[in-house]
């Protein structure tokens, strides 16, 4: 793991706080070019009620838009979460070299656990993938969310 990478990882672990901040599942997703962060996301799926709110896309479409054109083609996505299949289709869509995971996701996971989709030969894609930046940490927070939730804890504003 690079100083590089966990700095990065660190930002998208403050992303994913906001999300449990507001009672939705902790993801979090950072995408830097020219080794600055351009665009920040977090989970917002259940506070906008709309299946397409994850950290990811909510992240692309930012950078899209500080970039000018779709592909991403020199950008690297920090994301604390394993992206799903929805998340992981959209990163190969917009030509994502490079994704830093922290933890997996054995339940949903699109970029090794279930399937990954980054890495279809099929495709006319490929991402390169690191795992577990931060995995402890990403992990804790996954765990103490649904913990809380489980709890009964009144979570979000």
């Amino acid at each position: 793991m690079s100083e590089l990478d966990e700095k990065y990882m660190k930002e998208a672990l403050r992303q994913a706080k906001k999300a449990y901040s507001i009672g939705d599942t902790p993801i979090g997703c950072v995408i830097v070019y020219e080794n600055k962060i351009i665009a920040r996301g977090y989970n917002r799926r259940n506070k906008d009620k709309t299946t397409l709110a994850h950290a990811e896309l909510m992240a692309i479409k930012k950078a899209t838009k500080v970039i000018g054109d779709w592909r991403l083609e020199d950008c690297t996505l920090y994301v604390t979460l394993e992206p799903c299949q929805m998340c992981a289709g959209a990163i190969v869509q917009a030509r994502i070299p490079r994704v830093v995971i922290g933890c997996m996701n054995k339940k949903a996971g699109c970029a090794g656990s279930i399937i990954n989709l980054l890495d279809m030969k099929e495709f006319n894609h490929q991402v390169d993938v690191t795992r577990g930046v931060m995995e402890d940490a990403c992990s804790a927070l996954m765990t103490s969310f649904f913990k809380d939730l489980r709890g009964g804890k009144k979570l979000g504003t």
